[in-house]
C-alpha cells in the first residue's frame, strides 16, 4: 500500500506541475484581477462566486498573495478525475483562503497547493476527485472542518512542512482518507475518517508528526504508520484516537 499511495502522488505532482504551469502562463497573459471568475482564469485579492462553474479544463488559478476565495454556496465541477485538471491551483502563492460552503468535484486534484505557505481551507465540501486537497513542496497549510468524500484520497501531503489537518469529515475515500509522502512536523486531528483502505497513512519518510484524537473506524487499517514500521524510527507520534487497528500494533484507544 505504501508502494501504490507513494507512486500516484508522485506521478500527479508532476503531471499537474506540468499543467499548472502552462494553465497560470496562459491566465497570466489575461492581465487584471477578475471581480467574476470563469473557468481557467487567474484570481487575485478577494473573489467570490455568483455561479456555478462548470469547466471542460482548469477551475481557477490564484495569481498572488492574500487571495481569498468564498465560493458563496456554489460549485466548481471539473471534467473528470482521470483528466489532469484542477479545481483550484495555487501556485507559489501565499496567505491563500478557500472559504465555503460550496463545493469542488470531478478533478484530477480539486485544490492543488504548490510551494506556498499559509494556505486555509475551510467548510467546503470535496467528492468525486483523485484527490480532493494535494499539497506538495508547500508549507503550513491549514485543511479543516471540511466535508471530504468520496474521492480516491481524500488530503495528501508531500514533500511538505508543517500541515495542520483538523476536524474534517472524511468518508468512503477509497485509497486514504489522509496519506502524507516525506512530509514532516505535521498534525492530523480531530478528523472522523472512515470507509478507507487507509485512514491514516504515513510513509517511511515522513517525520516527526502528530496524529491525535481522531475517530478513525471502519477502514481496512485506520492508522498505518509506513506499513508497521515502530514509531521511533521516524518519530511520529499516535496520541488518544479512537480507533481499532493500526500498523504497527498498539496505536489505537477504542472507547
Amino acid at each position: 500500500m505504501s508502494y501504490i499511495l507513494a507512486t500516484i502522488l508522485v506521478a500527479l505532482a508532476t503531471i499537474s506541475g506540468v499543467n499548472m504551469q502552462s494553465s497560470m502562463q496562459m491566465a497570466l497573459a489575461q492581465g487584471l484581477p477578475l471581480s467574476s471568475p470563469a473557468c481557467g482564469q487567474v484570481v487575485h485579492g478577494n473573489v467570490t462566486l455568483t455561479a456555478n462553474l462548470v469547466c471542460t479544463g482548469d477551475g481557477l488559478i490564484v495569481g498572488g498573495d492574500n487571495t481569498t476565495i468564498n465560493l458563496n454556496g456554489y460549485s466548481i465541477t471539473g471534467p473528470g478525475d482521470n483528466s489532469s485538471k484542477v479545481g483550484i491551483a495555487i501556485p507559489h502563492s501565499n496567505s491563500v483562503v478557500i472559504q465555503g460552503s460550496g463545493a469542488i468535484r470531478n478533478f484530477q486534484a480539486a485544490v492543488l497547493i504548490t510551494g506556498s505557505e499559509n494556505t486555509n481551507i475551510h467548510r467546503v465540501t470535496f467528492e468525486g476527485n483523485k484527490i480532493a486537497v494535494f499539497m506538495t513542496g508547500s508549507i503550513g497549510s491549514t485543511v479543516e472542518q471540511n466535508f471530504i468524500g468520496p474521492n480516491t484520497i481524500g488530503v495528501a501531503s508531500h514533500s511538505s512542512i508543517g500541515a495542520q489537518i483538523h476536524a474534517n469529515m472524511m468518508t468512503s475515500n477509497d485509497l486514504a482518507g489522509v496519506t502524507l509522502v516525506n512530509t514532516d512536523k505535521s498534525q492530523v486531528d480531530a478528523n472522523s475518517i472512515g470507509g478507507s483502505r487507509n485512514g491514516i497513512f504515513l510513509d517511511a519518510q515522513s517525520t516527526k508528526n502528530t496524529i491525535l484524537y481522531n475517530n478513525v473506524l471502519k477502514n481496512d487499517v485506520d492508522i498505518n504508520n509506513a506499513d508497521g514500521l515502530p514509531l521511533n524510527i521516524n518519530g511520529n507520534e499516535l496520541i488518544k484516537n479512537n480507533c481499532f487497528v493500526s500498523q504497527p500494533s498498539g496505536g489505537c484507544n477504542p472507547q
